[in-house]
């Protein structure tokens, strides 16, 4: 129980904060719509550079399948190496992820309650068809970074297995054992590049509706 209300505290403390950050931006004209796009702007360079570190580990990969004598050590080492640094790529992913979340729900409340505030009946039913329009595209963007997030896990967990297996049998018939698995993972990986080129795309597409609206 403890435990459990240290959790429900510190979630209200987050919010909390984030709420004091989204009041002090909008003191110097920072609006939460304004940090909503420069959110979806850090999630996209983030994909990208997940983008680019999964492809290095999987480059790795290949050179493991095509090793052909030497150090096995070293191989391993690289492997590892470049495991981790696709974990910390994931995290960040899906850090910036919940950061848009979160300003994106404030935004749609504040929206919604100043919607209520209009006597022009006019004013009104525009500003509603306008947040219909935003909660949908955002609702497309949300979806396409939560498929590509969901592809990170499984790539990463037989990246994992790839390198414990390696760590523990640093032999010939190791890489030999690996050569089967390789291909479920090449497949895997290219498939999560992919989702991430078109959740960059659609962030690009939703970054530009919101600047022309």
């Amino acid at each position: 129980m403890k435990k459990l209300g240290l959790l429900i505290a510190t979630a209200f403390l987050l919010v909390a904060c984030q709420s004091a950050y989204y009041e002090a931006a909008e003191k110097v004209g920072v609006h939460k719509r304004d940090i909503l796009v420069d959110r979806v702007e850090n999630a996209r360079d983030s994909q990208a550079d997940a983008e680019e570190q999964f492809q290095s580990a999987q480059e790795q990969l290949l050179a493991l399948i095509d090793f052909d004598g030497g150090d096995l050590q070293d191989v391993y080492e690289d492997l590892n190496d470049e495991y981790e640094d696709s974990v910390d790529a994931a995290e960040e992913v899906s850090s910036r992820i919940a950061a848009i979340e979160d300003v994106a729900e404030a935004l749609f409340d504040e929206w919604e309650e100043e919607i209520e505030e209009y006597t022009n009946a006019t004013f009104k039913a525009d500003s509603k068809r306008k947040l219909r329009e935003t909660q949908s595209r955002y609702n497309g963007l949300l979806k396409s970074l939560k498929k590509s997030e969901a592809r990170m896990d499984p790539v990463l967990a037989a990246l994992k297995d790839n390198v414990l297996y390696l760590k523990h049998n640093l032999n010939a018939s190791a890489v030999a054992s690996l050569k089967v698995e390789f291909g479920k993972i090449d497949k895997d990986i290219t498939a999560l590049i992919a989702e991430m080129r078109k959740s960059i795309a659609q962030s690009d597409a939703f970054i530009e509706s919101m600047q022309a609206s």
